[in-house]
């Protein structure tokens, strides 16, 4: 059997070749929009379809001929929509689940191969790759057993995807607060957060929360050389 993973992030691109040698079986990566064609999905005619952290619309003409898996990081029906990692942690949440769904057209909203326990703590690239494990053993389940997927259960809660303005932390009222959103922007691809005066931008990573402070690493930057 042939298997497609798609990801936009550079923390999955070992993945096909890994869960190709615990499977014996043949995967694929796709890790650009303009790659996730029809055409090329028919001439690899895969079984499955797995979508971890992509970053786009799925067709509609790609989920309706295949049959795609979705990866979200929230126990579905809570928590449907964007950033699910930034708006768990940011409301306060650090235990979660990681959900397979199957891709329809209502967002997140599909029904659930498997469900797995997930914690948010560390920095966000460390979050994303040890969903990443979480992942793969969630792949190989759904190859080996091909779950029937079951229709969510519960109250609908929806979350919109964080834009970068988000990241300001000039309003936050605790150094939890101020920890929190650091790490939870702390990955390759994410703006970080930041604070801002007149001149510049000050932007924050690899914080670590001490007793009565925070230490972190700053980078800062002159508002007129900021493109």
């Amino acid at each position: 059997m042939t298997y497609v993973i798609a990801s936009n992030r550079t923390w999955h691109k070992n993945l096909p070749k890994k869960l190709a040698n615990l499977t014996n079986e043949d995967f694929v990566l796709i890790d650009k929009k303009e790659d996730l064609t029809l055409e090329r999905l028919q001439n690899i005619q895969p079984e499955y379809v797995f979508f971890l952290h992509w970053s786009y619309i799925i067709p509609a003409e790609i989920y309706q001929k295949f049959e795609c898996v979705i990866f979200h990081m929230t126990d579905v029906p809570f928590g449907r929509g964007g950033s699910p990692l930034q708006n768990l942690i940011a409301r306060g949440i650090y235990e979660t689940k990681i959900s397979a769904l199957k891709c329809q057209a209502e967002l997140d909203a599909g029904p659930v191969y498997m469900k797995k326990p997930f914690y948010l703590y560390g920095t966000a690239e460390e979050i994303y790759m040890r969903a990443t494990k979480i992942a793969e053993e969630m792949i190989i389940a759904i190859i080996k057993k091909k779950p029937v997927p079951v229709e969510q259960q519960g109250d609908v809660v929806c979350f919109k995807r964080r834009q970068s303005a988000d990241g300001n932390i000039a309003d936050l009222t605790s150094l939890e607060q101020i920890y929190d959103y650091i790490r939870m922007l702390d990955a390759e691809g994410y703006p970080n957060a930041f604070l801002e005066t007149e001149q510049f931008r000050f932007e924050f990573q690899r914080a670590s929360l001490k007793y009565g402070h925070i230490v972190a690493d700053v980078k800062i930057i002159p508002k007129k050389e900021k493109i």
